[in-house]
């Protein structure tokens, strides 16, 4: 019998987080599923809290591969998946006992192709709910799912690009659960994150979402992402990032040509790149970072004097920002490094003692 729904958990030593993550898989509501662990090269004891953990429970399949990346260990969970519907469980996180009991009873009653809830970010000693101002489920079919979540995968509109925070929060993956045919009879892949950076939930998404004919959002946080990892990759500094992201917005243009998505998509990926400016300027300050301050507000200068950052920049509307973004954002506009340094180094301060 095949099970109704694949997990697949990318694993690299993950020792100290795995046991949760596994034990909230399998406390689920529901039973018919399999979980696709990939231990990717782990050099601590994973693979062994793998192995005791598929002795007891014959719904976990282990693959055990060199060390490759998250995005290659995805994808070979792809290629093994025997679910009519796949979700993607990160290591480091755990879920509630009812996510895919509730997200497979959407799916199957109306018949849809992507299912995704929203999400709690832990922090170890507290933890805070990420917030959508939608109702409790907002229902997306054919057309809408382009224009309301595709287009918003892209980059923001409007008064979107007010909350420069929400710019990834529905591109994750690990917040959804797909129908395997529109993966499989598409050929959706992950791009590996040395040549794009991050992102590659994202892209993915794009993807999945172009064919897609209905999606549903539940405003409900099942999913449990942990911040308190400081051996995530999100929080290490990455020299090569703006190298990378270039790459990656290559990509999504490359998409949008092909598939003829018009101009509300262009400006939404211009809005990504002016977005992205702060990302990219915090992996520029960040503490894995050691250069003299003088080199990094050199870093941020070259930043913002990069050809498509400043296109971007240029066309970028402040209207809808609040104050504070208006003012970060016209400093990156007018290329004014030493006020956006300043400001990175507030925004870093306040992201670490609020957030």
């Amino acid at each position: 019998m095949k099970p109704k729904i694949s997990i697949i958990v990318p694993i690299y030593n993950m020792e100290n987080y795995l046991g949760r993550c596994l034990d909230s898989l399998l406390s689920q509501d529901y039973e018919d599923f399999e979980v696709i662990a990939i231990n990717d090269g782990s050099t601590d004891k994973s693979l062994t809290i793998l192995q005791e953990y598929a002795k007891k429970d014959p719904r976990i399949y282990i693959i055990d591969k060199e060390n490759n990346g998250v995005s290659s260990a995805r994808n070979d969970g792809l290629t093994k998946a025997k679910g009519e519907f796949i979700g993607f469980v990160d290591p480091d996180d755990w879920i509630d006992p009812q996510m895919y009991k509730n997200m497979l009873k959407v799916a199957e009653e109306d018949q849809v192709d992507i299912v995704m809830c929203s999400y709690i970010r832990e922090f170890g000693t507290h933890s805070k709910e990420k917030k959508f101002a939608l109702p409790e489920r907002s229902n997306y079919i054919n057309d809408e799912v382009h224009k309301k979540i595709l287009r918003r995968l892209v980059g923001p509109l409007n008064e979107e690009v007010a909350n420069p925070e929400l710019l990834d929060a529905w591109g994750t993956v690990w917040s959804k659960m797909y129908r395997a045919e529109i993966i499989k009879n598409n050929n959706l892949q992950f791009v590996d994150l040395s040549e794009i950076g991050s992102n590659e939930d994202t892209l993915f998404n794009i993807h999945a979402c172009y064919y897609a004919k209905s999606f549903v959002f539940l405003n409900k946080p099942y999913y449990h992402y942990w911040r308190a990892n400081n051996t995530s990759i999100t929080s290490k500094h990455n020299p090569n990032l703006i190298n990378q992201f270039g790459k990656l917005y290559s990509r999504m243009e490359s998409f949008l040509n092909e598939k003829n998505l018009g101009k509300n998509y262009k400006m939404a990926l211009s809005n990504r790149i002016s977005l992205n400016t702060l990302g990219l300027g915090l992996n520029t300050i960040s503490r894995g970072n050691n250069p003299s301050i003088i080199k990094q507000i050199k870093d941020i200068k070259e930043l913002l004097n990069n050809s498509r950052i400043k296109r971007s920049l240029e066309q970028f509307d402040l209207k809808n920002c609040s104050m504070i973004w208006k003012t970060f954002f016209f400093f990156a506009k007018k290329r004014l490094t030493f006020g956006l340094y300043m400001m990175l180094i507030s925004i870093e301060v306040l992201r670490k003692t609020v957030r």
